[in-house]
């Protein structure tokens, strides 16, 4: 019950800015629910899997969902994230290590989701990123998310959107890549898991609930995109990655 209350919290929250949610929930996992690592980022991915239709349903019957900026990020997350789950699996098992690398992603991107948000709207982008650029950019967060467990898009959604390109755009298009490598994501964990040892599969119970909530809940973000303040959004986005950053860099640091 609890699981699926957070889950549909964070979507309603994040989804109008393109973010799946599962950026915050991770902190969630590890510090309420004891979700030992690294079955934290699988169960993450689960998360993304149940909960993605939600907000990209409403996109698509927004007629937002089609882009050529959808395939290029695709392109390029799908063979990062399955690249970023081997490295979780083999070269960042420990919870001490994980917990710093918790710590630089959140925190720079809280900073630059602040820095954005504060700075006066730009009139036009100057120019999009070339289609090799944002699919180079692509699989490096792809690589990112596999580690993290967020499926890549929760990074190229900032990222892109302060480069200047508008979030009806960037955030459909953030959110197909996010389910699209987290179906690649979950599947790879779960054919690790077969092979390695610990606790590598996901907390199927659990990345459910959430997801079932995310579901809805993701839903009614899409829907309530044009509605919300974008500036108040990112500010509250931004504070809460940089905070959970910060505690868990003291954290992984003690």
């Amino acid at each position: 019950m609890y699981g699926l209350a957070v889950g549909l919290t964070i979507a309603v929250v994040t989804a109008p800015v393109g973010v799946s949610g599962a950026v915050f929930l991770l902190p969630v996992q590890l510090s309420v629910f004891g979700v030992p690592s690294p079955a934290v980022t699988p169960t993450n991915l689960l998360y993304n899997v149940v909960a993605g239709p939600g907000a990209l349903l409403r996109y698509r019957r927004a007629g937002l969902l089609n882009s050529p900026l959808s395939r290029r990020l695709v392109i390029g997350t799908l063979p990062g994230v399955v690249i970023g789950a081997v490295v979780r699996v083999f070269a960042v098992p420990g919870p001490a290590v994980f917990r710093l690398l918790v710590a630089g992603l959140l925190m720079p991107l809280g900073l630059w989701l602040i820095a954005r948000s504060l700075r006066p709207a730009l009139p036009a982008p100057a120019a999009e990123p070339s289609p090799r650029t944002v699919t180079g950019l692509g699989l490096a967060v792809g690589i990112i998310g596999g580690i993290y467990g967020i499926g890549g898009g929760s990074v190229l959604g900032p990222v892109l959107v302060g480069r200047g390109m508008p979030v009806s755009q960037v955030a459909p298009a953030a959110l197909a890549s996010t389910f699209v490598t987290s179906v690649a994501g979950a599947a790879t964990f779960a054919l690790l898991s077969l092979t390695g040892s610990g606790d590598v599969g996901p907390d199927w119970p659990l990345g459910l609930a959430c997801g079932v909530g995310g579901l809805v809940g993701g839903y009614l973000g899409a829907h309530l995109q044009s509605r919300l303040p974008e500036t108040a959004l990112r500010l509250l986005l931004g504070t809460l990655a940089a905070a959970f950053g910060a505690i868990y860099a003291v954290q992984s640091l003690r």
